[in-house]
């Protein structure tokens, strides 16, 4: 059975976000290959893939390798994030679905009942689904894409602080989606925007000291699994 390109693209995309690829690393088909359980096909062409998002380039001499971001495109990042969300918002108010709103309103739920509970490892993966299924609410393939490849990027390029205050957070979640239920997509869209501005101060650069990157260089020869935590056995 021939592994898709697209989950071979995802686990790669994952290794480089979290760190087992360090930044100007090469990339060879034949190690990726050996790694994922997967033939050069779907190697190949989830490079490409990932170069057109910005995560590979391809140097003369040395094929693909990881990209190195500047800080500059870093914090690029950050505010192309503060006006697209709003965006997303603004739409989500005018295309959502009942069924985006039940999810959007599950989520609240569960994220101000685990503030309260002080259960705060979830708070992280609520929080990027509820941001995800926002996304998606706006009815525009485009703009999902677009804000899904951000969120990849900035969680690359950035460690987010734990907040101090999450049920404020899982407030403004929840304000965000009365406008949205109500189809206010002014209000929406200024919400949206007050939310990503503040959450953008707990956004600090991950780029790694050098001293780091033997032991990065070590867990990539070491490792040899098997990629099925993207459905790669499906």
């Amino acid at each position: 059975m021939r592994i898709p390109a697209h989950s071979v693209c995802t686990a790669i995309r994952d290794d480089i976000v979290s760190g087992v690829y360090e930044r100007g690393g090469r990339l060879t088909e034949e190690l990726l290959a050996r790694r994922y359980g997967v033939s050069r096909v779907p190697v190949r062409e989830a490079l490409r893939t990932l170069e057109a998002e910005g995560f590979v380039v391809t140097r003369r001499h040395a094929g693909a390798c990881v990209a190195e971001p500047t800080e500059q495109e870093a914090a690029d990042l950050l505010e192309i994030r503060m006006l697209l969300e709003p965006l997303g918002a603004a739409r989500a108010a005018q295309r959502r679905t009942d069924a985006h709103l039940k999810v959007l309103r599950g989520l609240v739920r569960l994220g101000q009942d685990r503030s309260r509970r002080g259960q705060s490892e979830d708070l992280r993966s609520l929080g990027g689904w509820f941001h995800e299924t926002l996304a998606q609410s706006s009815g525009s393939p485009g703009l999902t894409a677009l804000l899904t490849q951000l969120r990849h990027k900035i969680a690359w390029m950035y460690v987010v602080e734990t907040s101090a205050a999450p049920a404020e957070s899982w407030a403004e979640h929840a304000a965000i989606v009365d406008a949205v239920a109500r189809g206010d997509a002014e209000r929406a869209r200024s919400l949206a925007a007050a939310h990503a501005e503040r959450s953008t101060d707990a956004h600090r650069l991950r780029f790694p000291p050098q001293g780091h990157r033997a032991a990065v260089r070590d867990r990539v020869r070491d490792s040899q699994h098997a990629v099925n935590r993207v459905g790669l056995r499906h």
